[in-house]
């Protein structure tokens, strides 16, 4: 039986980048999942097509990082039960995500089929290709409960230190939404619907495998008959972190949905533009995601076993090294924008390579702070201080939504890529704030 990972004592260094690197290659997986889609689609269905599963991206983000959030939030809390210790508490809160969980992602789905016509209205969608937008998202929304069982069993993996089985089970099933969009789009001719039955169908493989292994392997995680007990303490802890952790993930795509309206005010060149440069930056800010998702769960362990001085000491360790891969992927995507984004962009799409251009080197300019709030967000997270990271965000979504809103019209992409880099730098100052004054505090008098 594999052992789950105990982060309260080692070497703090090598058990971050343990943690870390197996969730950045499942993140970066995760991102070609829409990748693939969207390139696919451009390739054998369109420009149209193309451009309106990128719109279709953020509405389907607006709902799946609620579902996302909410099992990181219970993940945090997970983590800190481990470090303490805890098992049948463990074993418990598992039960009643689960239980929970389900039924709130029920209702989700129910909202969003009810919902998407008026979203994509309200998000000035061009007539020509609301169609194809709405296609591919019936079909996603339908598969939320797939993506819910996955994203809980990995956040259970994650809140025990094993971050490397659900990069396995992505591998795979990358593998088999790639296979799948070649059949439905290429072989069936299935359009953009297809594009996302093949998305549904491989998000649900990789909810299976993560559960059975779950099973297997971590049979002293998995609750049981005795174990289904209602604990309204425990039950509204969970809520609050998995509600405000929820919460904090729709702020940033409600801000980027409404930044997508911006977007599609500007045509259809301008959303494919944008669609391209956003795939690019999603592989990037992998890295930042990958080191906030190791800081939280290293921090929540050591939170949870009551050692202050090591929370702290992973916290430094971990900013350094944010920070080092932020001064990197900015180098990175300065140098590699154009054959980058070549890669994305369809065939028929040439005026769209010069502003795509334009947004990513504006923005990468930024990612030193990007990376920075990464790990400050993954610290308070960790120590269950879940409503700041929302407030920060909040602040950074709306001075972004303001900005781009403001200058677009004269600026065009390149405003939304300097909106985004002045809310990094704003949201970092007020987190950093936060956490001096909460280390001045803590210090005896």
């Amino acid at each position: 039986m594999t052992a789950a990972a105990d982060l309260t004592r080692g070497p703090i260094r090598r058990q971050l980048i343990a943690l870390a690197l197996p969730l950045l290659a499942g993140n970066i997986l995760q991102q070609l999942y829409n990748t693939i889609d969207a390139v696919i689609v451009g390739r054998f269905v369109g420009d149209g097509a193309f451009a309106a599963v990128g719109v279709a991206g953020s509405v389907m983000n607006l709902f799946l990082f609620l579902i996302s959030g909410g099992c990181s939030g219970a993940g945090v809390l997970l983590a800190q039960l481990h470090g303490a210790g805890d098992g049948p508490a463990f074993r418990r809160d598992f039960f009643l995500t689960s239980l929970f969980g389900g039924l709130l992602t029920l209702g989700l789905t129910a909202a969003a089929l009810l919902l998407l016509s008026p979203l994509l209205v309200l998000l000035r969608t061009p007539a020509a290709i609301r169609g194809f937008a709405s296609d591919y998202l019936h079909v996603i929304f339908l598969g939320f409960l797939a993506a819910f069982a996955f994203h809980l069993g990995s956040a259970v993996l994650r809140a025990v230190g094993s971050t490397g089985a659900a990069l396995v089970f992505l591998m795979i099933s990358m593998g088999t939404n790639l296979a799948l969009d070649l059949a439905f789009i290429v072989g069936l001719g299935m359009g953009v619907a297809g594009a996302a039955w093949a998305t549904v169908l491989a998000q649900a493989l990789a909810a299976l495998l993560c559960l059975t292994y779950l099973a297997r392997r971590f049979p002293q995680l998995m609750f049981h008959r005795g174990d289904m007990a209602y604990d309204g303490p425990l039950l509204r802890r969970t809520a609050h972190f998995s509600l405000v952790s929820s919460l904090h993930m729709c702020n940033l795509y409600i801000g980027k949905l409404l930044v997508q309206g911006t977007v599609n005010s500007l045509g259809t060149g301008a959303i494919s533009a944008y669609t391209a440069a956003t795939r690019i930056e999603g592989f990037a800010n992998s890295f930042g995601d990958s080191g906030h998702t190791a800081v939280s769960v290293f921090t929540g362990q050591n939170t949870g076993a009551g050692d202050p001085k090591r929370v702290r000491t992973g916290f430094f360790t971990g900013q350094r090294l944010l920070a080092t891969l932020g001064l990197f992927m900015s180098a990175l995507m300065l140098a590699g924008a154009v054959p980058a984004l070549r890669l994305v962009l369809p065939e028929n799409s040439a005026d769209s390579l010069g502003p795509a251009v334009g947004y990513l080197r504006l923005v990468a300019c930024f990612y030193l702070f990007n990376f920075l709030g990464s790990g400050l967000a993954g610290y308070f997270q960790g120590r269950g201080r879940v409503n700041i990271p929302v407030i920060g965000a909040t602040g950074h979504i709306t001075l972004r939504v303001i900005l781009s809103w403001l200058l677009a019209p004269k600026l065009g992409l390149s405003a939304v890529a300097l909106a985004t880099g002045l809310g990094w730098i704003g949201v970092v100052a007020f987190w950093s704030l936060l956490f001096r004054r909460e280390r001045t505090s803590s210090k005896p008098a």
